[in-house]
């Protein structure tokens, strides 16, 4: 067997095509492998889902809300006055300012 009989176990032979090497086994390498129908991927994520979403919730609500709620304030505030303005009466009791 020369180097043109392919990879294989014979020892010498050692290229192959991609992603078979074709060198001999390796020794102390142990594989494990659960069975398709004893695996449970979405085991505990709709728990899992409830529960980080608070904690993550709960840590960043105090960075969050507060500039919210300021912002939120401001812009009703400024609504308000905007609507107030442009009003008859805002614009009656605001003409003689327009007028200078």
């Amino acid at each position: 067997m020369g180097a043109s009989s392919g990879p294989g176990k014979t020892p010498g032979v050692y290229l192959g095509w991609w992603g078979n090497i074709g060198s001999l086994p390796q020794k102390g390498v142990t594989t494990y492998a659960l069975s398709a129908n004893r695996q449970s991927p979405l085991a505990g994520t709709a728990h899992a889902a409830i529960f980080n979403t608070w904690r993550r919730f709960r840590g960043a609500a105090l960075y969050v809300l507060p500039p919210f709620i300021g912002y939120y304030m401001l812009m009703n505030w400024a609504n308000d006055r905007n609507h107030f303005l442009n009003s008859k009466e805002g614009r009656a009791l605001y003409a003689e300012d327009a007028e200078e």
